[in-house]
């Protein structure tokens, strides 16, 4: 299996994860911080807006299962 990896900028990345886990194809969901001056965040940090990070999601998939457009599509639909 081979697998490709799709980075989001997520705004809030709390319910993100499991938004996109519902996509058959989609082999994980992993939130985390991109970007930023300051080393190892925490998430008050981030909430701070004083270090430059953005909150995203990391989409684990398997393209032979479910294409970028479509996780890019799902992406773009969140409430």
């Amino acid at each position: 299996m081979s697998t490709e990896k799709a980075t989001f900028g997520a705004g809030c990345f709390g319910a993100s994860r499991p938004y996109f886990r519902q996509i058959n194809g989609v082999k994980d969901a992993a939130v985390g911080y991109a970007g930023g001056k300051t080393e190892n965040p925490t998430y008050e940090d981030v909430c701070s807006d004083e270090t430059g990070h953005a909150e995203v999601v990391e989409v684990v998939f398997d393209p032979s299962e479910v294409s970028y457009a479509r996780v890019a599509r799902r992406f773009l639909a969140q409430p």
